[in-house]
């Protein structure tokens, strides 16, 4: 199959978040798919400054680029994983939560928002699908926003994620290699990616376990209660991770299951429909603040008390 897929890692070299990857990625290439792997250990990538450059541009229907693109790897990197038809990313969980080095990579993606820039035509649309891989020296519970946070991160590139695998109690360099459940169970996602590469966009599904998670739509395992959100919509149960919205309701055996209301879907995450809304909240927000000259000048007025307001720090 003429396809090409993406491996993408962030763990220590020649450990168990390389080698469940390189699993994985074996049985993409030995599908016909053309591979690529880096790790994000050997790229120069500057955190994201907060300077909202992307988003004010956006709020004004334009697209500026990141202010960082020429001092740093992060677009090259891009303009490789964007022209992908799958990416795989494994990244190793030290407290809860996916690495600093994978998330301070994705943090800055902010500036590639595909809803956004298809939106403008400053690209075309390109349907990828993506699988996710956690390892930890633990079992979920000490890596409950480990796959939700790599989760979190596919929105904004316009990935479906297809398949997620959480590695559990491999603390030991390469220890993963003493487990062949799990080491086919990587290989199962390369399959599933290109199963899924080769199924009309518009046939995607699921491929991982059926009921992973608790949410129906993107398989997270995280809900919030819910509130009002900018524009009023409510609803009672959100996924955290996609915003579907919903409610708990008992499974006729003793436990719970998150259903997901006739509207649930309006604002999901996992579709460009779903994304641009969120940029009319911040055309409206953003948008709103910057085009009003009396805001930027009351700002401007009470910013002194804190410009001015030092306190000691450590020599």
């Amino acid at each position: 199959m003429g396809c090409k897929v993406m491996g993408i890692t962030a763990g220590r070299k020649n450990s168990n978040s390389e080698y469940l990857l390189k699993e994985a990625l074996i049985a993409c290439e030995e599908a016909g798919a053309e591979v690529t792997m880096i790790n994000l250990r050997d790229y120069n990538i500057l955190d994201c400054t907060g300077c909202t450059s992307c988003t004010k541009s956006m709020s004004q229907g334009k697209y500026t680029g990141c202010v960082l693109d020429k001092k740093d790897d992060k677009k090259k990197i891009m303009d490789v994983m964007l022209a992908q038809d799958a990416v795989i990313i494994s990244a190793p969980t030290y407290d809860l939560m996916p690495c600093s080095t994978y998330l301070k990579f994705a943090q800055r993606s902010l500036s590639y928002e595909t809803a956004f820039l298809e939106t403008i035509g400053a690209i075309e649309h390109k349907d990828r699908v993506a699988g996710l891989i956690s390892v930890g020296g633990s079992t979920r519970s000490w890596q409950s926003m480990a796959l939700e946070g790599l989760q979190a991160t596919m929105f904004t590139i316009d990935m479906k994620v297809v398949d997620m695998l959480l590695a559990t109690r491999v603390p030991g360099n390469a220890q993963c290699l003493l487990d062949d459940e799990l080491i086919a169970r990587a290989r199962k996602m390369g399959e599933n990616i290109m199963k899924a590469v080769a199924t009309p966009p518009e046939e995607r599904k699921w491929l991982g376990e059926e009921d992973m998670g608790w949410c129906p739509n993107c398989h997270s395992n995280a809900l919030v209660l819910g509130e009002p959100q900018w524009d009023g919509l409510y609803y009672p149960i959100e996924c955290q991770v996609c915003g579907a919205g919903g409610n708990l309701e008992p499974d006729g055996k003793g436990r719970w299951k998150f259903v997901i209301q006739e509207n649930g879907l309006l604002k999901d995450r996992t579709t460009v429909e779903g994304r641009a809304k969120h940029l009319d909240e911040i055309g409206q927000t953003q948008g709103g603040f910057f085009a009003d000259p009396e805001n930027l000048k009351l700002v401007n007025e009470r910013k002194q008390r804190y410009i001015q307001k030092t306190f000691r720090g450590i020599d």
